[in-house]
């Protein structure tokens, strides 16, 4: 028996107008063939994602503080035409402190994308 035929059971949820239109514009963005599909898909396939704010805030910290290093470094090297081995060495630094959390939060993205394109079929 096909699986279509199996599937004799109701689902009804009520949305507002933007929900609908969101889910709308999601399901045309997802090429797949039936908004029953999508749904369907979604719930069981589907992954909510959630960050951790701190981490996130950590990353852009480091940033932040690697582009004004950076910029004091230039300015220190405009000034008197010399940059610094100590200046270079905690850029470093901070580099090293910023590669492993990006690493990881694109490992996780790279993760998610993989089984999205799998569920539309790319």
């Amino acid at each position: 028996m096909e699986e279509k035929n199996k599937r004799n059971k109701y689902l009804k949820i009520r949305v507002s107008e933007a929900e609908m239109e969101a889910i709308k514009k999601k399901f045309q963005n997802s090429r797949m063939p039936t908004l029953s599909d999508f749904v369907r898909a979604m719930i069981f396939e589907g992954y909510i994602v959630q960050l951790d704010n701190n981490e996130l805030k950590t990353i852009e910290k480091t940033a932040n503080n690697i582009a004004n290093n950076i910029n004091q470094i230039a300015i220190r090297a405009n000034s008197s035409g010399n940059v610094y081995p100590e200046d270079i060495a905690e850029i470093e630094n901070l580099a090293h402190q910023i590669i492993q959390p990006l690493l990881f939060l694109w490992t996780q993205i790279m993760r998610v994308k993989r089984k999205l394109d799998e569920l539309s079929g790319k």
